[in-house]
């Protein structure tokens, strides 16, 4: 299986723990990882692919980490520094190069509300006018692939990925007041024409 997400993870754990010790890791980082995938039931092929190529690595990364380090506060450390600077940086330089386009924000709130009324890895409900978008989502695959992977407590990091990715655009506001990682009862996505 040729997963995006494993190479990144793999940089990672080499840069993080050095030659010997993060190729340790990487291989029962793997191993975790196809478990995952094998148990893993009742899934759309949509969002089979999602969870192997997004989700479950980063859950699988989870589970080696809290095996071999005995902090779960630096277990997190290493989680959300994996997640902020090797997964959210990425995407708000992405989202940045983006903003470039003349109609920028009129093509992206079409998009992101399309995939958003016809995608199956969240329930939502959407709005919209001209200076405003906003999605209120009621049940997420990250959430969910978190909960049944015994790990609800990661999900924040995932929520956190959006703050970084939409936070201190020039075209578009973002805002949030509430998260299903972080206990609420959905995700109150607010988006806006600056």
């Amino acid at each position: 299986m040729n997963i995006k997400q494993q190479k990144k993870i793999k940089i990672f754990l080499l840069e993080e723990f050095g030659e010997n010790n993060g190729t340790s890791l990487f291989e029962k980082q793997t191993k975790i990882f196809n478990t995952l995938i094998k148990n893993t039931e009742n899934k759309s092929k949509n969002q089979m692919k999602t969870l192997v190529q997004t989700i479950l690595p980063r859950i699988a990364l989870y589970k080696v980490l809290l095996k071999d380090i005995s902090s779960k506060d630096e277990v997190y450390s290493y989680m959300r520094k994996y997640m902020l600077d090797k997964i959210a940086a990425p995407k708000h330089s992405s989202m940045e190069k983006m903003e470039k386009v003349p109609g920028f924000y009129f093509i992206y709130s079409n998009i992101f509300l399309k995939i958003m009324r016809t995608t199956d890895l969240q329930e939502s409900t959407q709005e919209h006018s001209k200076n405003h978008f906003n999605v209120t989502i009621r049940k997420c695959l990250w959430h969910s692939a978190c909960i049944e992977n015994g790990c609800p407590e990661l999900c924040c990091l995932f929520c956190d990925v959006d703050d970084v990715t939409y936070g201190g655009l020039n075209k578009i506001g973002f805002t949030r007041t509430k998260t299903l990682g972080y206990g609420g009862d959905c995700c109150d996505f607010h988006f806006f024409r600056k």
